[in-house]
């Protein structure tokens, strides 16, 4: 008993590390969303196509590859990072691709009398979008966000293959030295699932304040 709980210790300083990576990652997920969101919605060329690389390269190449360039190849550049440095960004860049669509298009969905309400109150764009527009559009973006941020919160399963000792390279090791796999597996089933349901929960609750304040934004 006192050995399995050792090895149970060992999954929950894993489960400490995914946690890491997902805040981290989202924060920077967060960041490249609405960067590269706004971007593709820019009235000046080259930042759109400069928002549209970015999205494009990091939607249709694989997470392993990223991750893998992050570690690897990047010190060639003069630029080395730990492998919990490597695991935030490609996490970071990666979600962030996948959720700047989704801050693109819950712009576009906020109508179109909004934009001439931010006009007839001689708003310029930026304190139209900033005060009427975007608002009203985080309230479209939170339920996909909430998505993005889970698939975030599985993916990090990957960083393991650079050697960081996350919730499934501890699972592995228990696994290596028990010889057991039902154990450390159903651990890390009933961790990652709890793990979702607190930031489901948290974007929900998030949603619903989101909304009792929104009569005030739109005009």
């Amino acid at each position: 008993m006192t050995q399995w709980s050792g090895y149970l210790g060992l999954i929950l300083q894993g489960a400490l590390v995914t946690i890491e990576l997902t805040l981290m990652g989202s924060v920077l997920a967060l960041v490249m969303a609405f960067l590269a969101g706004m971007g593709r919605v820019s009235r000046f060329f080259i930042v759109r196509a400069l928002a549209t690389t970015y999205i494009e390269f990091f939607r249709g190449t694989s997470i392993f590859v990223q991750l893998f360039w992050a570690y690897f190849v990047l010190p060639f550049a003069g630029l080395s990072l730990t492998p919990l440095q490597a695991g935030v960004l490609a996490l970071g860049l990666n979600v962030g691709a996948y959720a700047a669509e989704v801050v693109r298009g819950a712009i576009l969905s906020i109508g179109r009398e909004q934009y001439e309400a931010c006009t007839a109150l001689n708003l310029g764009r930026w304190q139209g979008m900033r005060h009427v527009i975007l608002p009203q559009a985080l309230l479209v973006m939170l339920p996909t966000f909430g998505n993005n941020a889970i698939e975030l919160l599985k993916a990090t399963s990957v960083v393991s293959l650079i050697s960081l000792a996350d919730l499934t390279f501890q699972s592995q090791v228990v696994r290596s030295q028990t010889g057991s796999t039902l154990m450390p597996f159903v651990s890390v089933l009933v961790i990652y699932f709890a793990l979702a349901l607190i930031l489901s929960w948290g974007v929900r609750s998030l949603e619903r304040r989101m909304a009792r304040g929104l009569d005030g934004v739109r005009v």
